[in-house]
């Protein structure tokens, strides 16, 4: 197996353990309580756009799992795949920087630990995709 493709299985595995952090965040930020301050609407659409950003990221997951060969190819939609995994974790990785301030969150190392952790994991995936994507030469 070459390295490239390892480096995707990685980026695949990451993908599924930001799911398990994102499947604890609705109980230990207490959304039940939080959300229930809004409108039903506005309460109803926050579980749908959370449903749907679980919902990308667990096929993101699953097709560079199942892909990771044809991602490391370099053809045209590999390389278009990649862009997408890039762009869509160098945005979330831009909101982690400069629009959440989770500081209130923070409150124990563990806390701690996993949110420099997520950081850590899509600085990795925009690194190993955005190369996938835009370095030249790889075929």
């Amino acid at each position: 197996m070459k390295t490239l493709e390892i480096l995707i299985l990685i980026g695949s595995v990451l993908h599924f353990l930001t799911l398990v952090a994102a499947a604890l965040v609705p109980g230990k930020l207490n959304w039940k309580e939080e959300l229930a301050r809004l409108g039903p609407f506005l309460r109803s659409m926050f579980w749908v756009y959370g449903a749907f950003i679980f919902l990308t990221i667990l096929s993101l997951g699953l097709v560079t799992a199942v892909n990771f060969r044809e991602l490391a190819a370099g053809s045209t939609l590999s390389r278009s795949v990649c862009a997408f995994i890039t762009v869509f974790w160098g945005l979330r990785l831009i909101v982690q920087f400069f629009v959440f301030d989770a500081s209130e969150y923070l409150t124990n190392w563990f806390y701690k630990a996993g949110y420099h952790g997520l950081t850590v994991t899509f600085i990795y995936q925009v690194a190993v995709f955005g190369y996938c994507a835009f370095a030249p030469g790889i075929n």
